[in-house]
Parts: C-alpha cells; structure tokens; sequence
C-alpha cells in the first residue's frame, strides 16, 4: 500500500489534542455477555494504544453481529468496551448511542489520550444502506463527533478494521471521504501478508479451504486454482464436491444448485483439487451424537460427515508440512464439538509444522482463527493469523476492496 497513508505517518504528524476515528474489527463471538474468543480485540489494541499514548482523543467505532439497523440489547459493545479497557489498560468509556447526544456529550468532553468507544454502529441503518446519501449522512454525524472535540488540529480517520475493508458501509468507506484517512497498523500488516500471497509465493503453494458453503468460497477457488500446486478442500463445503463425484453424502451439507459447478472445477482441476477419502458421521448435528469413521463414498443414509477422516488428515497433512506458502480459511469439520475437531486440529498442527520447515503460513482469518484458538494450539505457529476471513477471500480473488481503494491517495 505504498500509496496510502498510514497510522506512522500520522504519529510522525503529531496527534496529541487532535481526535482520531478509527474504525475498528471488535466482532467478537458472545456467550451471552461472555466474550468466547477476543482474538479482534486483541489485534485492534496496538493502533487504539499508539494513538491514545501519543496524546490523541481516540473514538473508536465498530459493529457486533447483525442487528437490524435499531437498538438491541443482545448486539450491545458493553462486553467488548469492559474487554477492551482491560487489554488497554486504560478506561474505555462507552457511549450510550452512535452518534446521539450521549455520543456528542462524550466526545466533547475528551481529554487528551481519552478512549471513547461509540454503541454499535450497525444500530444504525444507515451504516450498511444501499443508498449513498444515506450512508453519507451517518458519515458526516460521525465527522461531527471528531469535528467537536478536536481542538489541537484537525481530526482524521484510522481504518483499522480489515475485516470490514470489503464493505461499501458509512464508517468504513464514506467517512474517510470526509477526512484525513491512515491505514491502521492491522490493516497495513494484512494487506502487507495478503501481498506476499499474490506476489511470487515461494513454492509448493498450498491453499486449505473449508467451512459450510461451496457458495461462499467458489471465487476464490477459481482464483486460486490455476495458481497453487494443491486446493484442499474439507469442511461441510467438500460434500457437495463429493455429490459432483456421484457419491451419496446422506444428510451431510449439501448446496444441491452447486453440484453442476463441482463438477466443472473438478474437471478443470482435479489434478490440484484434493478432497476427503474419509470422513467422520453422526446420526445428529450434536456433541454427544453416535459416530464412526467411513469411506468417502460409503456415507449411509440418515447420516451427516461433520468432520474429515484420520486418513484424509494424514494425506493432508503430508502435503501440506512439505509447503513453501501455505494459505488457510476454514475448518475442516465441527471443531466446537470434541468429537469432531481432529480433521481441523491435525491440518493446523501440519500448518505450524510447515511454518517450522521455513514456510510462509497465513490463517485467514474467521473461524479458522477462532479453531486455532479454541484447540490451544499456539498462534506463533503461524507467520500470520488475520482478522478478516471474508476480506482475505476478495483480496486474493483480485477483487477491488472499497475500505481500502478509499485510502488511496487523491481519493480522500
């Protein structure tokens, strides 16, 4: 992103009196008023810390789920403020609203290295409207709110939040028409990763897709696809693959309107493709549900493959510790249930052992991270673990992403 500004070249500026927006990735998943993995917060702390110790009002905004454009209790950031001040170590005060009075009252009352966090943004529905007016609206509420506050020079955006850069929305895009706009240190390093992906990866160049749809992830292999040495794919998404083949898949997951496009990758590709030899079924999508390994084309009818097999791991994994570049999104199975989280653990376990022999390994971001996390594995296995599953997916399809087009010099 060499011609973007970023979060150093507004340090060097000097922000100390001055507000800064930033537009953070705070979607974590919740356990009622639990946080079950803070992994987003976590990564959104150096930009949020180097600002506000730098003498800046810092008001960040973020989204939590998918409310539907109101208030709601359930999709509330308290949780994610009382996580973020702790990772902080500072107060981070909590507006009651996005940009209401109680976020106006807030934000001109901020001192110099102050920390507000602003309510949902996707409380309002203007954030992810369709029509640019309206977004553009709520963008210019948000200005207000640095507008106000920013006595010392004038205020500036921070998009910090990779997981979002792929949305056209109010606090991702629109804002930073309205002012100065940096790339946070998150979004720099993604984009940085994702670059060495695209650009002369050394090889072998393996890619492991899984997760539940075909759908979700079809751009991205027929991007790929010409470009790796080996495609693994597993999760629920390799079902519909294995009905291509003609294979009886029981009540697994299946997108029945995909077979015929299976069928095309795997002619054009078979030879890059690498799909499970065995999987693991049930009689129920549950924790304590009855399972047994079978053979790929032997799925019995009244049960569902909720994880690959031992032997499609180890032939997995064989390829994948010999990798040079290796790019990760998606698990293999149900890793949130025990039973089902040995396809997803022994591919990550051949990831770190890639990383170890000298390969480059990004995880892309999601709940692959959110596996690597939840199965203890050790994160600095990994050259890199990314915020932004769908964000990394556009980047590597080739996709223009609006978050980060905006950034580019002479558009803001």
């Amino acid at each position: 992103m060499s011609s973007v500004s970023t979060l150093s070249d507004l340090l060097a500026e000097g922000v100390e009196g001055r507000t800064v927006l930033v537009r953070s990735d705070l979607n974590v998943p919740l356990d009622g008023d639990r946080i079950t993995d803070a992994g987003r917060i976590v990564a959104s702390v150096p930009t949020i810390k180097a600002l506000a110790e730098a003498g800046a009002k810092v008001i960040v905004t973020a989204h939590l789920g998918r409310p539907k454009g109101a208030p709601d209790p359930a999709f509330s950031l308290a949780p994610v403020a009382k996580e973020l001040g702790e990772r902080l170590g500072r107060n981070v005060q909590l507006a009651g609203d996005v940009v209401g009075q109680d976020a106006l009252a807030r934000a001109e009352g901020l001192t110099d290295g102050d920390v507000l966090l602003l309510e949902n943004v996707r409380f309002d529905a203007r954030e992810t409207s369709k029509d640019d007016a309206e977004r553009e609206a709520l963008a210019r509420d948000l200005a207000e709110l640095v507008d106000v506050s920013s006595h010392a020079g004038p205020g500036a955006f921070v998009s910090d939040g990779f997981g979002v850069v792929h949305r056209k929305q109010a606090s991702v895009y629109d804002v930073a028409k309205l002012l100065p706009a940096y790339a946070g240190q998150l979004v720099d390093a993604e984009v940085r990763v994702l670059a060495q992906l695209t650009e002369n990866p050394s090889r072998p160049y393996a890619v492991v897709l899984g997760g539940s749809k075909v759908s979700d992830k079809l751009g991205v292999i027929r991007a790929l696809a010409p470009k790796v040495d080996t495609l693994v794919i597993g999760g629920g998404m390799a079902f519909t693959f294995l009905a291509a083949q003609g294979y009886s898949v029981g009540t697994s997951l299946l997108q029945e309107d995909q077979i015929d496009t299976c069928k095309q990758l795997l002619q054009e590709f078979g030879d890059v493709l690498h799909l499970p030899i065995d999987v693991v079924v049930a009689d129920k999508f549950a924790a304590d549900a009855a399972s047994k390994t079978v053979a790929a084309d032997a799925i019995e009818d009244g049960w569902m493959g909720l994880d690959i097999g031992p032997e499609s791991a180890q032939r997995f994994g064989a390829v994948l510790t010999e990798a040079k570049t290796v790019f990760w999104n998606g698990p293999m199975g149900v890793f949130e249930f025990p039973a089902f989280a040995a396809g997803t653990k022994a591919v990550a376990e051949a990831v770190i052992k890639a990383t170890s022999n000298g390969a480059f390994t990004v995880v892309g971001g999601g709940d692959s991270a959110a596996a690597v996390r939840t199965l203890g594995l050790d994160e600095d296995g990994f050259s890199h673990i990314s915020t932004g599953g769908g964000a990394s997916l556009e980047y590597l399809e080739g996709k223009e992403l609006p978050g980060l087009q905006v950034l580019q010099r002479g558009d803001t």
